[in-house]
């Protein structure tokens, strides 16, 4: 990787440092000037959108560990995301007011659910493990509905705003800073994981599962840590979901977030944790650019009808185009535009054949 003239690691500190240059330690700290005076310079719309954009991050960045660094696909996120929910919902329903409770709870919750899930999965690949964690998927959402049915008011949860000591959480601006930080720390565990040991023995499991068997690697054991470690990320998300916005209901776990979830790391770049963040900000983003570009053709009014399944089939063409044209995702668009800046003035044109 290009990191321009003058950069030398000549020890292990510098080859291990996440900001390991004068210019990234910059950039760092300009992105987080921005995302700290943004609510003054912005609209409530877009400090919510921005919040959106960091919930999706975390539920990406939990995705992106199971599939991009261990290779085990799974079809039930929004299954996980929906037991992290109803877990806040009904810890809140019945009395507990912490929200590190429910956080914990949740937490725990996802946990069990990845074990259910992952030890199974030692005897299943491809396909048949895509449809297991469908299957859990399915489950989860009957059990969410059951619960929903019985002391829900058939509609849903509602959630009061939750207390951290003397502050409410309450707010549009509040919970861009919440959520922004949050997602900032889950990147930073999301990267450090990767290069960890775990994270080497997940990325072996997924280049080639008996060359790391061969090795040492307890494969059965790295794949069940696999599932616990996203699916307890993932509910904690959705317990930040049912908190945010203080109502919880089934119909919003419907097997379309996981179509939209899986879009945001391919999209971004499978394995890639700076992937993920951009699929998130790019799948969560895109229906609102289709509808300001829908908006600003002013079309009849019954054009719009027709043009809404184009925010669904979008997230499938893009799919197949960055898995066709560009495998990296956004995050190999990203790095081969830096690397131009880096390298520049001295990037030659590659020698031609001439036979």
């Amino acid at each position: 990787m290009a990191l321009g003239g003058g950069y030398f690691k000549t020890t292990y500190a510098s080859d291990l440092a996440l900001v390991d240059t004068r210019l990234r330690r910059v950039a760092l700290a300009a992105l987080v000037a921005a995302l700290l005076v943004l609510p003054r310079l912005t609209s409530s719309f877009v400090l919510d959108l921005a919040a959106q954009v960091a919930l999706a991050a975390i539920g990406a960045l939990a995705l992106n560990v199971l599939t991009g660094l261990a290779g085990q696909i799974s079809l039930g996120h929004a299954g996980f995301i929906c037991a992290g929910a109803f877990t806040t919902a009904a810890l809140v329903e019945y009395g507990v007011r912490s929200p590190w409770a429910a956080l914990a709870g949740a937490a725990a919750v996802g946990a069990a659910l990845g074990l259910m899930v992952g030890i199974p999965s030692l005897r299943l690949r491809g396909l048949y493990l895509a449809l297991g964690t469908l299957a859990m998927h399915h489950v989860v959402l009957y059990v969410a509905s059951e619960l929903q049915s019985r002391w829900g008011a058939n509609t849903g949860y509602s959630i009061p705003p939750p207390r951290v000591g003397a502050l409410t959480l309450r707010g549009t601006v509040t919970w861009y800073y919440v959520l922004t930080g949050l997602a900032a720390l889950t990147l930073c565990f999301a990267a450090n994981l990767q290069r960890s040991r775990a994270g080497r023995a997940w990325m072996a499991i997924r280049d080639r599962e008996i060359a790391a068997a061969s090795v040492g690697i307890d494969v059965a054991r790295y794949k069940v840590l696999a599932f616990v470690c996203s699916s307890m990320v993932t509910s904690v998300a959705g317990a930040l979901f049912a908190f945010q916005r203080g109502f919880v209901s089934v119909e919003a776990f419907g097997f379309l977030v996981t179509v939209e979830y899986i879009a945001m790391i391919i999209i971004g770049g499978l394995g890639s944790a700076l992937g993920a963040v951009l699929g998130a900000a790019f799948v969560t983003l895109l229906p609102y650019v289709i509808d300001a570009l829908v908006a600003g053709l002013k079309l009849q009014a019954g054009a719009e009808y027709y043009l809404f399944p184009a925010k669904f089939g979008a997230f499938g063409l893009l799919m197949a185009l960055f898995l066709v044209f560009e495998p990296q995702g956004l995050v190999g668009i990203w790095r081969r535009v830096r690397n131009w800046f880096l390298l520049w003035p001295f990037r030659y044109r590659p020698l031609r054949s001439t036979s």
